[in-house]
């Protein structure tokens, strides 16, 4: 009779939530999961669910049942090892921790472009100081020159006793016309000179700008040969004429001192201009000759003063607000 081993029978536990958990247990949670149950929760309740290791047997067993057969199979399995991992967030340090925190750059990446930039923000300073220096000296000196003027002119015209009062009138009424009709006369030169014959100079002022002065400013001193010689000619003689022209040169010289600050300062950023930059219309004006520099609307507007207008007429309103906006939060950011 051959030797057959002694098998140790084991009943077979019976089928349970509990066993299909032990052998078909779901992956863990994923991080940032928190697990909770109101009482301990034990996955293996008795040592018979996890059999043990027995000897090997390397001899042919060829009498045995199929039943002493799977006994001794299952005997012969490694043992099953089961890990519930639970990860446990801490609240109060995530939210301590920024979701973004800020990248921060050393200083030494590259000395090189840090040194460029430096020189770059200081020819900048240098430029816009040098610039304003000339704004401030030539704003100065046509004003006081101006202002003088204006009043020993009158002041002559009283010595007699008698007011020319038709001549008094005359030169304001001819001031206020000459500066609105300089808004008029430099859309059409802008449009029709600046952009077709003198475009070689007038390129200067649509490109990126290389010091405190371009080519283009050459038209600002173009437009005062004139009021000097018409306030020069009044100034010096009497009568309606010579006030009417006196009234002219006045205009032009003050449409010429407001575009200097509005165009160059507050659009372009020449130089600083101070509570210039907070009146509603002027920032509506800045914006609307900023979409003239992005040919958005074949070049409109040409004019200054009146470019919301002339943007109103093609049907460029909803980007003449957008560019508002665009202006004022970088305004704000600067």
């Amino acid at each position: 009779m051959p030797f057959v081993p002694e098998v140790e029978h084991r009943q077979t536990p019976p089928e349970s939530p509990l066993n299909r958990e032990v052998y078909n247990t779901p992956p863990p949670p994923p991080p940032h999961l928190s697990m909770a149950a109101p009482k301990p929760f034990r996955l293996i309740q008795s040592s018979y669910l996890l059999p043990r290791q027995a000897s090997a047997s390397f001899f042919p067993i060829p009498n045995l049942c199929p039943r002493r057969k799977q006994a001794i199979l299952i005997r012969s399995r490694p043992r099953l090892c089961v890990t519930v991992c639970v990860l446990m967030e801490d609240k109060k340090q995530s939210a301590a921790q920024p979701e973004n925190p800020p990248v921060i750059i050393p200083d030494n990446v590259d000395p090189q472009i840090s040194q460029r930039v430096a020189e770059k923000l200081a020819r900048k300073r240098s430029e816009r100081f040098t610039y304003l220096v000339a704004a401030v000296m030539s704003s100065f000196g046509i004003t006081s020159m101006a202002v003088l003027a204006v009043y020993y002119r009158f002041y002559w015209q009283t010595e007699g006793g008698e007011v020319p009062y038709s001549e008094m009138f005359g030169t304001f009424a001819l001031s206020v016309g000459a500066a609105v009709g300089m808004e008029f006369w430099a859309r059409w030169a802008h449009k029709a000179l600046w952009h077709a014959s003198l475009w070689n100079m007038h390129e200067s002022h649509h490109r990126p700008r290389e010091g405190p002065f371009e080519l283009n400013d050459v038209f600002a001193i173009t437009n005062a040969v004139p009021a000097i010689a018409l306030m020069s000619y009044g100034f010096f003689h009497k009568g309606l004429v010579p006030g009417l022209c006196f009234g002219a040169g006045l205009g032009i010289t003050v449409f010429g001192m407001a575009y200097m600050f509005v165009h160059d300062g507050l659009v372009h950023k020449r130089f600083p201009v101070g509570p210039i930059a907070n009146v509603p219309y002027f920032r509506r004006v800045a914006a609307a000759h900023q979409l003239h520099h992005s040919d958005k609307f074949n070049g409109v507007p040409y004019g200054l003063f009146l470019g919301p207008k002339e943007l109103e007429k093609v049907g460029g309103l909803e980007e003449l607000e957008k560019e508002i906006n665009k202006r004022a939060k970088s305004y704000k950011n600067s």
